[in-house]
């Protein structure tokens, strides 16, 4: 199980590297669906989805030899830098971690972890 806990880390939860200059982006356009499509870090689980709402809460889902995951958690916005706190699946710990907001538009999301991986998400259409 902490294997899978860690491939969603490095999903979103991974301490975001510093920018020059901090940046605002526009927390809206987070709200909706987004796939991850591409990752510099082997251990992102292609395919997996992050449902953002407007009140601050996510789904993380993730589909492992067949088995579907979700994870639960919130996140929130200050500058470029976007900090998420995700439930272990079996109610233990919260896991909490902050990523940098390389990019974020109404179709695309590109995030920067700590070790300057970056992982990009298509915003999935309703």
């Amino acid at each position: 199980m902490k294997g899978i806990l860690a491939a969603c880390a490095a999903l979103v939860l991974v301490v975001g590297g510093t920018s020059a200059q901090d940046k605002k982006v526009d927390a809206g356009k987070l709200v909706g669906k987004w796939e991850l499509t591409k990752s510099s870090d082997e251990n992102a689980p292609k395919g997996a989805t992050v449902e953002f709402t407007k009140d601050n809460k996510l789904t993380v889902t993730i589909d492992i030899g067949g088995k579907k995951l979700e994870l639960m958690g919130t996140y929130k916005v200050d500058g470029d830098k976007i900090t998420v706190k995700i439930k272990s699946p079996d109610g233990g710990k919260e896991e909490e971690d902050t990523d940098t907001i390389k990019e974020l538009s109404d179709e695309k999301m590109v995030l920067i972890d700590k070790n300057k991986k970056e992982t990009e998400f298509a915003k999935m259409k309703k």
